[in-house]
């Protein structure tokens, strides 16, 4: 594994902020213009007779007076003798390729872990998927650094638990209890917020996090649900292929060259944004022609809907890892920031999998 990196090497730096040489020049002429009007009055003769900057004199006219802004042509330093450096242009953050070829792999092991678990029962499948559920509260946790920490973790670990039960005890399958328990740990959070030593401070960002790792689990949980379904399990296989593939080719690409860059301060590239959407469309249309029960079209329209959320929410969060930290804030644990977008991208492509499911696939 390589050594943890600094922030400056993920991030880049900011250059530190200038005054605008034009807004310099301005007071700089307005200060030398109230100079001349408050020095005393002289006589009309060297009033008639003013010496001019180059040593010339004029016959009996005043100088040009030039308005505060504009420059003087007599100025030597408005001349451009002495122009103004530019500013640094800040250097964008380095695409480190061993960590985006790490960061591909691990989404390829936990998109293989849940295609493979799909294939076994109910209840066997339920445990893997508490054990990648367990996987994102933890990473999550770490990596958005919640005021409260062990509420949001154990409010996580309640939920994750109270929906794999859920959906492997009801009969018949339905998203009904998930809602339910989804609102009793949410309630739960919030009773836990308010009720912690610190009181109502910074309570709206830890009910956020709260929201968010709960609303994941319950992502998770919905996968066990449409397991249960007929050729559900043919629809799992598609969807998260498609998001799995995505991603990996997504990173693998950025490994190679990131290429065009999305943001100055996200190590990203367009171009695997683009090509993995499309590589997981034509996976999931693939597998669809091969499995029982599907048919290649709507399994791509399918793989289609859940590439796409996947990628999204991968960007998203290295879109909000380099807010915080152009804020100023504490960079996270190095191998939790750097996981936490493929699990929450696989984590909220699969709500996406279940609905493009039920409208094209079952």
């Amino acid at each position: 594994m390589p050594a943890t990196p600094s922030p400056a090497e993920d991030f880049g730096v900011w250059p530190p902020a200038s005054e605008p040489a034009s807004r310099r020049r301005r007071r700089d002429e307005a200060g030398r213009d109230t100079g001349r009007r408050d020095q005393p009055g002289r006589d009309a003769d060297r009033r008639d007779r003013a010496p001019r900057n180059d040593g010339r004199e004029t016959d009996g006219h005043h100088p040009e007076h030039h308005p505060d802004g504009d420059p003087d042509p007599g100025d030597v330093a408005d001349t451009g003798d002495s122009p103004e450096k530019p500013a640094p242009i800040p250097p964008l953050p380095p695409v480190r390729r061993l960590v985006s070829l790490g960061v591909a792999g691990f989404a390829a092991l936990v998109t293989i872990a849940l295609i493979v678990g799909a294939q076994t029962r109910h209840e066997s499948y339920a445990v893997v998927v508490f054990g990648v559920q367990a996987l994102f509260v933890g990473v999550w946790t770490i990596a958005s650094r919640p005021p409260a920490p062990r509420v949001v973790g154990i409010v996580g670990i309640a939920v994750a638990i109270g929906t794999d039960v859920a959906a492997v005890l009801n009969r018949p399958a339905s998203l009904a209890p998930l809602a339910y328990v989804t609102a009793a740990g949410f309630i739960i959070g919030v009773v836990g917020q308010l009720t912690r030593p610190a009181g109502r401070q910074r309570v709206t960002e830890s009910l956020g996090s709260s929201l968010v790792v709960t609303l994941g689990v319950v992502s998770f949980a919905s996968l066990v649900v449409l397991g249960r379904i007929p050729h559900g399990t043919q629809a799992i296989v598609a969807c998260l292929a498609a998001a799995g593939i995505a991603l990996f080719i997504a990173r693998f690409s950025d490994a190679i060259a990131a290429l065009p860059r999305i943001a100055p301060q996200v190590p990203r590239g367009g171009a695997g944004v683009v090509l993995g959407t499309m590589v997981g469309t034509a996976a999931a249309g693939a597998i669809g022609n091969y499995l029982d029960g599907l048919s290649p079209l709507p399994s791509a329209l399918a793989g289609l809907a859940t590439a796409i959320v996947a990628v999204m929410v991968d960007l998203s969060v290295g879109y909000a890892e380099a807010s915080r930290i152009i804020d100023g804030d504490e960079p996270a644990l190095w191998l939790a920031r750097h996981i936490q977008g493929p699990i929450g991208a696989i984590a909220f492509a699969a709500p996406a999998a279940y609905v493009a499911s039920s409208l094209l696939l079952l």
